[in-house]
C-alpha cells in the first residue's frame, strides 16, 4: 500500500508540472497580455511606458523562460497577485477550495446515501425498479439552475424558512445549494448501486449466507454492498473533481464563492495567473481523490492489484 501511494504522488506531481506547463503555454499563446490590457483601460499610458511595464514583469522573456521563472515562485510559495481582485492569489484560493469541498463532501454523501438506498431497493425488491429507474430519469433530465431557483422560490420566497443564498456561516446557507447539487448526482449513483447489487445478489456466497438463515438486510448490508461499493467510489471520485470546479451553475444560483465561480471570473476577466493556479489546485484536488478512491477500493476488495 505504501509503494502504491509512493507511486500515485509521484505521478501526481508530474502531471501537475505537465498540466501546469501546457496550460501556461496555451495562456501564453493567447493574444494580448496584461499590459496591452492596461493601455485599453488608459489610453495616457505611452509605448514607453508599456515597454518598461513588460520588463518590470518579464513579459519580454521567451515564453520558456517567463514558465520556468513563474514554476519557481510557486514553488517557493509566491503565488502572486490576482489582477481582477488586488489580492493575493493565496487568499482568494483556499477560501473558495473550502468553500467548494465544503458544499462537495455534502452534496456527495448526500447522494450516494439516497443513490444506494434506491438502487439496494430495486435490486433487493425487482417490481419497485420502474419506480427507481423513474426516480433517476427525473434528477438526472432537471436541469440544476431550474432546480435552484424553483427552491429558492418555494422555501426563500414562498416559506421564508431557508435563506436565497450567501455564503455566511450556518447550515442554513448549505441546505438549498446542497440539495440541488446531490439532486442531480442521485441518477448515477442510484442506476450503478442496483445494477452492482443485482450482480453481486447472484454471486455463490450469498446464496450461502441466505441459506444461514441471515436476513435480507443483513446480506445487502454485509455481503452485496462491500462488493457493490468498489465501482461507486469511482463514480464518486470523478464527482469530486467534476463538482469542485464543475459547481458553477449551482454557485451562480446561490451567490456561493466557489472554486467553479473563481474559474469563471478569472477566465471571463483575463486573469490569467489566478485562473491558471485555480484550474492546477482543482487537478491537484482530483487526482488525490481519484487516489483516496483506489485506496478504499483496495481497503474494500484486497483481490484488486
Amino acid at each position: 500500500m505504501t509503494g502504491l501511494i509512493l507511486s500515485r504522488l509521484a505521478q501526481i506531481a508530474v502531471m501537475t508540472v505537465i498540466l501546469s506547463l501546457c496550460a501556461f503555454l496555451l495562456i501564453g499563446l493567447m493574444p494580448g497580455d496584461p499590459i496591452e490590457m492596461a493601455i485599453a483601460g488608459d489610453p495616457r499610458l505611452t509605448s514607453e511606458d508599456a515597454a518598461r511595464l513588460r520588463e518590470l514583469h518579464g513579459l519580454d522573456q521567451p515564453l520558456m523562460s517567463r514558465y520556468f521563472a513563474w514554476a519557481g515562485e510557486v514553488l517557493r510559495g509566491n503565488f502572486g497577485h490576482s489582477r481582477l481582485f488586488a489580492q493575493p492569489v493565496a487568499q482568494l484560493l483556499w477560501p473558495a477550495l473550502l468553500s467548494s469541498l465544503e458544499l462537495l463532501a455534502l452534496a456527495i454523501g448526500i447522494a450516494i446515501t439516497l443513490g444506494v438506498g434506491l438502487g439496494a431497493l430495486a435490486a433487493a425488491r425487482p417490481r419497485l425498479a420502474p419506480f427507481v429507474q423513474g426516480v433517476a430519469l427525473v434528477a438526472q433530465a432537471t436541469p440544476s439552475f431550474w432546480l435552484g431557483i424553483l427552491l429558492i422560490i418555494l422555501f426563500a420566497v414562498q416559506l421564508g424558512w431557508l435563506p436565497a443564498g450567501g455564503a455566511d456561516a450556518g447550515w442554513r446557507f448549505l441546505v438549498l445549494p446542497v440539495a440541488t447539487l446531490a439532486f442531480a448526482n442521485l441518477a448515477a449513483y442510484a442506476r450503478h448501486s442496483a445494477a452492482a447489487l443485482r450482480a453481486a445478489l447472484e454471486e455463490p456466497h450469498i446464496r450461502t449466507a441466505r441459506a444461514k438463515g441471515a436476513s435480507e438486510a443483513r446480506v445487502l448490508a454485509r455481503h452485496a454492498l462491500p462488493n457493490a461499493a468498489v465501482p461507486l467510489l469511482t463514480i464518486a471520485a470523478l464527482d469530486a473533481g467534476a463538482m469542485v470546479s464543475g459547481a458553477l451553475i449551482t454557485e451562480t444560483v446561490f451567490a456561493r464563492p466557489g472554486m467553479g465561480k473563481l474559474i469563471y471570473d478569472a477566465v471571463m476577466g483575463n486573469d490569467f495567473n489566478l485562473a491558471l493556479l485555480a484550474l492546477l489546485l482543482v487537478a491537484v484536488v482530483t487526482m488525490l481523490a481519484t487516489l483516496a478512491a483506489d485506496l478504499a477500493q483496495r481497503w474494500l476488495d484486497p483481490r484488486i492489484a
